[in-house]
């Protein structure tokens, strides 16, 4: 993987209050250019805003369509990869959560939540996919909040040939410092198990839909521990060096990487 350097925002969304949103997010990433940035990524629903009471489908769009048509411009006009997340229109009556991956030259593609929690069972419908994306020679996933506590996820986006999974969250309720604890069981080990980069980011206070979110951002390397972190109740943005030779020195120790020995015909039952 060739070195990188990305800025992970901890952003305060709106529900509905997308003009405002994406101004929020277009300033963001004229800092992070400022600053070199190359991918910038924005927390899980950060253009709509996120909800598990109102309802969703009023600002769900189909893809292309206005808000990833901005996303795209500002992507082009700041020369730089942005994750954002949107509702995107289905084919039934219940919307996606979707990130779209947006670089320079257009619309990379989109990454619908494949796992729902029961809240959001109601009001939204899973993605079918696992997918992994590709930029200037480095490969990544997106997990969206409640699909982080799937390990198979991980191992599988692994497998694509993922060198960085970023977990994008709009995780409500509790202290920021609760939140940490929390995201602690169980990034480091999906950064461990599968020798890779962890970058993870959480909304950040009230959200105009009687949801109040703690802000959190971490950042990890392949050996599972933090290189970058932030707890607060304000916006963040943080800017994070990945260094191409701290994943080759994990996945060059027989005694580290631990996917290649794998015995996949014991797992059937985690199938079946």
């Amino acid at each position: 993987m060739k070195d990188l350097r990305l800025a992970v925002v901890c952003m305060q969304s709106d529900f509905g209050g997308i003009e405002k949103n994406i101004v929020r997010m277009e300033s963001f990433s004229q800092e992070a250019a400022a600053e070199g940035v190359s991918m910038i990524c924005f927390p899980e629903l950060s253009v709509t805003g996120y909800t598990v009471r109102e309802n969703p489908q009023l600002y769900a769009e189909p893809v292309p369509g206005p808000i990833s048509d901005r996303i795209v411009k500002i992507a082009q006009e700041n020369k730089l990869l942005i994750m954002a997340g949107m509702l995107e229109k289905g084919s039934g009556d219940k919307p996606y959560i979707s990130q779209i991956v947006a670089g320079p030259y257009g619309t990379i593609g989109m990454c619908q939540k494949t796992h729902l929690s029961p809240q959001e069972k109601e009001l939204y419908q899973p993605g079918q996919t696992i997918k992994t994306f590709t930029y200037d020679q480095r490969n990544f996933g997106i997990q969206l909040c409640y699909e982080t506590h799937f390990p198979e996820l991980s191992t599988i986006m692994a497998l694509q040939g993922a060198e960085i999974i970023f977990f994008l969250y709009a995780s409500p309720h509790g202290r920021p410092e609760e939140k940490r604890d929390s995201w602690l069981r169980d990034l480091p080990a999906r950064a461990f198990d599968n020798g890779l980069f962890i970058v993870a980011g959480n909304q950040v206070g009230e959200n105009g839909a009687d949801l109040l979110f703690p802000g959190v951002i971490m950042v990890l390397n392949p050996a599972g521990k933090i290189l970058h972190q932030y707890t607060g109740t304000e916006e963040k943005m943080i800017i994070a060096e990945l260094k191409g030779s701290d994943l080759a020195k994990i996945r060059t120790d027989r005694m580290s990487y631990f996917i290649k020995h794998r015995r996949p015909e014991l797992y059937r039952a985690i199938s079946e």
